[in-house]
């Protein structure tokens, strides 16, 4: 995409409100006055799960793939100070664009431009308290962000306690996500899926979260669900029995499966 298709317009009913176009098609929501707002429900839900994972202003170690108008990584700075992160955006456009028309950064916050998948494969391991996916390309994640192996990479770089968190935008009936939860599963002990209710009942087109960690129990589900179902598009979560039927019979997605497409 060029630099061209990119553009950063007001939001005209909320006047700090700043979305990021790609070919007129809304891509991140930052209000430059308060970055505690989260416009966007999934971006929410990947908030939540922060939030109710670790301690409320502990600093975290967070790996970003995919920046936009960096929507989280200015949260997190926000809501958590002293928080180390890492950005990786692939397209230089985006990244000269946001750097040009939106604040300023703290120093904290590392944006390079990049591959996602290399990123992860050449960080150390146990770097990370969280890793953050969202990543697309004509509104798809790119293959090899989406294999067993990418998956077993992110679990290499996350510490102990860490989180994975994706960003998934499916359509009915779902397999492209149920074949997320599969892979992530493959790898992870503990997986949840968070989206809005209707998504879940194949009613409509849109974003879901995916969660995944390392040990049992690790994921706070319980309070997930009280914060999913609170939230202005309520959402439902899909942990454990719930998932397993959610997931029943889909496979895995891996490299060598994805090449042969």
């Amino acid at each position: 995409m060029s630099g061209t298709d990119l553009e950063i317009v007001v939001d005209r009913a909320r006047p700090t409100g700043r979305t990021l176009l790609a070919a007129g098609v809304e891509q991140s929501y930052v209000d430059v006055a308060d970055p505690r707002h989260l416009h966007f429900e999934y971006v929410r839900r990947m908030a939540a799960v922060i939030d109710l994972a670790a301690p409320r202003g502990r600093p975290l170690t967070a790996l970003h793939l995919g920046g936009g108008a960096l929507t989280l990584p200015r949260w997190l700075a926000a809501t958590r100070p002293r928080s180390p992160q890492r950005v990786v955006e692939r397209d230089p456009a985006v990244v000269e664009l946001v750097g040009r028309e939106l604040p300023p950064l703290p120093p904290e916050v590392v944006v390079t431009v990049g591959d996602a998948r290399d990123a992860v494969t050449t960080a150390a391991a146990d770097a990370y308290d969280l890793v953050l996916a969202d990543v697309y390309r004509a509104a798809r994640m790119p293959r090899h962000v989406t294999s067993v192996e990418f998956v077993a990479e992110v679990a290499r770089v996350l510490r102990p306690d860490g989180i994975y968190l994706v960003n998934v935008t499916d359509l009915p009936p779902l397999v492209f996500s149920r074949t997320q939860v599969a892979t992530l599963r493959a790898v992870f002990a503990d997986v949840c899926l968070v989206a809005d209710r209707r998504m879940l009942r194949g009613r409509r087109y849109g974003n879901l979260v995916l969660a995944a960690a390392h040990h049992p129990d690790r994921l706070p589900v319980r309070r997930l669900v009280a914060r999913a179902a609170g939230d202005p598009v309520p959402g439902g979560v899909l942990h454990g029995a719930t998932l397993d039927a959610f997931v029943a019979g889909t496979r895995p997605a891996t490299d060598a499966d994805l090449a042969e497409r």
